[in-house]
Order: structure tokens, then C-alpha cells, then sequence
């Protein structure tokens, strides 16, 4: 009789065990599409067997543990290529809309507007009488100082709203954080008995892997299955507590600024990658660079403009007067001379003080060709011409690391989407493995009922 209730729990235990695979692989089948989602695994281990005359004799089956099936190596290697990817990334959307500011090469560019000034210099050389040729002289002016003035601004409006980024990725890196945090507690909470809290796992990692984005992280876990999250040598996360990312707002040259800190102390945050490595290297030294350069070049076309004309006469004979107003030297504030406006006639073309002599318009239009920039080693031109091409080969380097890495990333995911991930081919072969185990488990118990039967109603019955 005891072999036969045996016989009954270790059907018993088989049923059981493959209905639990069977579980498994329809919520496996059911979360195929869900981000994050590891696939998970049954395991388990013999019952323990039992001693016979005959030797031991098994009694069925038992399930340990449900285990999710992870690679930790692939796992680091993706947040790594995220990390750079969100850095070229950054930088390439920053680049294009500079390079989107210049427009080069179009019709209504700087270039084009500091060319249109030195040949009306060149026109009034020839006409140096000419009143139309004086008001082309202001006009063209005009239009190269709005350039300069206009393309520094929105290269300062671009670098404020990196600022509002910075803002804005470090609330959503505080986001992450609180609910990291709020997860392990719930993870250690859930695993206090041994057992394997997966869907908040996959949780926690997935906001790990969305961090990861943002900056350099690095993870610990502990005994409790509570996660340690840390940028550089900072924790952002130990346990359920957090350190909240915060910005200051500073004053730079008169414009706000902001430098990430921790929240409630002064400590800048200076160990970073991702998109927040990127954001301020286009913040604190691209867009510098080319507010630097573009200040460079108006500054020589003011000072040497102005040293000519000083030297030259009017129509009315006035002399030593600036084109420009030496008071503003930057691309941001170029400005005419106020009078040369209401009186077109000071305008200095002259070098004798004689009417119809050009010399001096002649000398100012042939500023173009001297190498008047980088200590005399290159023309405005030429000058302008490298600053392009500097934006061209670095927006290019940006693409092309941004795409090596997104092809990486792609790589990486793949190649722990074919462990981690759900594959529902082999999900529908394994439920079809364990089908057939639960209907032999369920034969199983059926035959042994049927066994009982046989003693229990039938034998010693007199006559039967």
C-alpha cells in the first residue's frame, strides 16, 4: 500500500512541477514585447529517495527556485555603449543646429555679407564722390553687422538651452534614482524569505539601463538584493536612500549659467559621461570656441577698418573718425559710428583729402587678402573658411561615432536579447516538451488510482 501512495506523490509531484514549467512559459510568452523583461527558468532537483530492500527508490520531484536567465557581462557592455552613445549623440544634435546657424554655403550667410561689404568699399574706390556708392557702403555694413550680432546670439540662445537640458536631465536622473531606491526596498522586502522578486528585477534594471544614458554608472548588489548605484566614486543610490543631482545658477561674463552639484552642498559634479559628458563639453568648450573665434574675427575687421579709415578724409573733410565704434569689439556688439550714419559724407575714402580720391576706400577693400588673423598667418577668408571646416569635420566625427555606437549598442542588445530575451520558438517547443510531461504526470496518477482501486474494492472478497 505505501508504494502505491508513494507512487500517487511522485505523480503528484510531476504534475505539479511541469504545470509550474507550463506557468512559466505562458508568462515568458506573454511578456515577449515588454521592455526589460528577462525570461525566467523553472529549476528543479529529485525528491528525496528512500531506502528499499531493493536500494534506494526515488519519490518524485521538487522545484527549487524560479531563475531568470541573465548575462551580467553583456549587461555591463550595454550600459557602457549607451553611456556613449547619449555623448555623441548629444553632440551631434548640438553640432547640426550649429552647423544649421552658419547655413554654409547659402546665399544670405556672413561670408557673404562680409564680401558684399569689401566690394562696396571696392565700388566706392572707383566713385569715391558717389552718394549711392556711401549708402551701399552703410548698407553693406549694416547687414554684416547683423550677421555677426545674430550669430552670436543664437549660438548664446543654443548654449541656454543646453542649460535647460542640464535641468532637465538631472531631474530625470533624480527620477530614476527615487525609483531605484523605492525598488529595492521592495526587493528587499519580497526576498526576505529566499525567494526571487524577478518582475521587480527587471524593473530596477531597465532604470539602470535608462541612467545609463545619462551618465557613467556603476552598480553593487548586496546580500538583501538591494542595489548600490553609484557615479564615479558618489553614490547616487544605496538602498532606499538617495543623493539628488541639483543645479546652481552662475553668473558667466553676464549671461546664467548652471554647474550640476549635489543637491544641498556646493560639490560640483565633474566625473560624468553620457549625455550629460556631452552636454557640457558643447556647453563649456564647443560653443565657446566658436563665440570665441567669431568675436576674433570682428574684432580684426573693427580694428583694422577703423586704423585706415582714421588715417582718410571725408567729402566734408573731417578726418580721424572711426567706421566703427571701438567701444564694442565683439560679434555679439559690433557696431557703426553713430555719425557716419546721419552723414554718409565722413565717410573716409580719401587719402589726400582731395575729391574723387578712393586710396583710402581701396586700401580698406584690400583688407581681404592681407593676413590680418592668427598673428598674420591667415586672411578673414580664409579664417572663416577654416572655422567651417573645423564645424564640418567635427559634426562629421559626432555622426560617425554617434552611428559606430548605436551599431554597437544594437549589437550588444541583440546578443543579450538571445539570452535574456524571449524566444517564442523555443518557448512553444519547451511548452510542448512539458505538455506531454504534465499528460504523462496526470497517466501517472490516473494508473496508480486505478491500482488502488483494485486493492481496496477487490481483494479478499470471497467469490470474486
Amino acid at each position: 500500500m505505501s508504494g502505491l501512495f508513494q507512487g500517487l506523490e511522485a505523480g503528484k509531484s510531476a504534475l505539479l512541477a511541469h504545470q509550474l514549467y507550463l506557468q512559466t512559459i505562458g508568462n515568458n510568452i506573454a511578456n515577449v514585447n515588454t521592455p526589460g523583461y528577462t525570461r525566467q527558468r523553472v529549476n528543479i532537483n529529485p525528491s528525496p529517495s528512500i531506502q528499499t530492500p531493493f536500494g534506494s527508490l526515488g519519490t518524485g520531484v521538487r522545484v527549487s527556485h524560479i531563475t531568470q536567465v541573465k548575462d551580467l557581462f553583456l549587461g555591463e557592455q550595454y550600459r557602457r555603449n549607451s553611456k556613449s552613445l547619449g555623448q555623441w549623440s548629444y553632440k551631434e544634435k548640438i553640432l547640426t543646429q550649429v552647423e544649421i546657424l552658419f547655413n554654409e554655403p547659402s546665399d544670405n550667410t556672413l561670408s557673404n555679407h562680409i564680401n558684399e561689404f569689401w566690394n562696396s568699399w571696392d565700388s566706392l574706390s572707383q566713385n569715391a564722390e558717389s552718394t549711392t556708392n556711401r549708402q551701399a557702403v552703410l548698407s553693406s555694413a549694416k547687414k554684416m553687422i547683423n550677421s555677426f550680432q545674430d550669430l552670436s546670439e543664437q549660438l548664446y540662445r543654443l548654449r541656454d538651452s543646453i542649460n535647460k537640458d542640464l535641468a532637465s536631465i538631472s531631474d530625470n536622473i533624480n527620477r530614476y534614482s527615487a525609483e531605484i531606491a523605492n525598488l529595492n526596498e521592495q526587493i528587499r522586502i519580497r526576498e526576505v524569505d529566499g525567494t526571487m522578486a524577478n518582475g521587480l528585477r527587471d524593473a530596477r534594471n531597465l532604470l539602470v539601463d535608462k541612467l545609463s544614458e545619462y551618465v557613467d554608472v556603476n552598480t553593487i548588489e548586496s546580500s538583501n538584493g538591494e542595489l548600490r548605484v553609484m557615479i564615479g566614486a558618489m553614490e547616487i543610490v544605496n538602498g532606499s536612500e538617495t543623493n539628488r543631482l541639483s543645479t546652481n545658477v552662475i553668473n558667466e561674463k553676464g549671461r546664467m549659467s548652471h554647474e550640476l552639484v549635489w543637491e544641498g552642498t556646493n560639490i560640483q559634479i565633474t566625473n560624468i559621461n553620457g549625455q550629460l559628458k556631452g552636454l557640457v563639453d558643447t556647453r563649456d568648450e564647443l560653443i565657446p570656441r566658436y563665440i570665441d573665434e567669431l568675436d576674433t574675427m570682428a574684432r580684426s575687421i573693427i580694428e583694422n577698418v577703423n586704423s585706415i579709415h582714421q588715417s582718410g578724409y571725408g567729402l566734408d573733410g573731417s578726418t580721424g573718425k572711426e567706421f566703427f565704434d571701438s567701444n564694442f569689439l565683439s560679434a555679439g556688439t559690433i557696431k557703426l559710428n553713430m555719425a557716419l550714419e546721419i552723414s554718409p559724407d565722413m565717410i573716409a575714402a580719401s587719402g589726400s583729402g582731395e575729391r574723387g580720391d578712393g586710396t583710402i576706400a581701396l586700401e580698406i577693400q584690400n583688407i581681404r587678402n592681407e593676413r590680418i588673423m592668427h598673428n598674420g598667418s591667415s586672411t578673414v577668408n580664409d579664417f572663416y573658411n577654416s572655422l567651417i571646416g573645423n564645424l564640418g569635420v567635427e559634426t562629421n566625427e559626432a555622426i560617425s561615432f554617434s552611428e559606430n555606437y548605436q551599431l554597437m549598442l544594437q549589437q550588444v542588445y541583440n546578443a543579450r536579447e538571445s539570452v535574456e530575451g524571449v524566444s517564442l520558438d523555443e518557448e512553444m517547443a519547451n511548452m510542448i516538451k512539458f505538455q506531454h510531461a504534465y499528460d504523462a504526470a496526470a497517466r501517472i496518477i490516473t494508473t496508480m488510482d486505478e491500482a488502488l482501486e483494485v486493492v481496496i474494492s477487490r481483494m479478499g472478497i470471497v467469490g470474486r
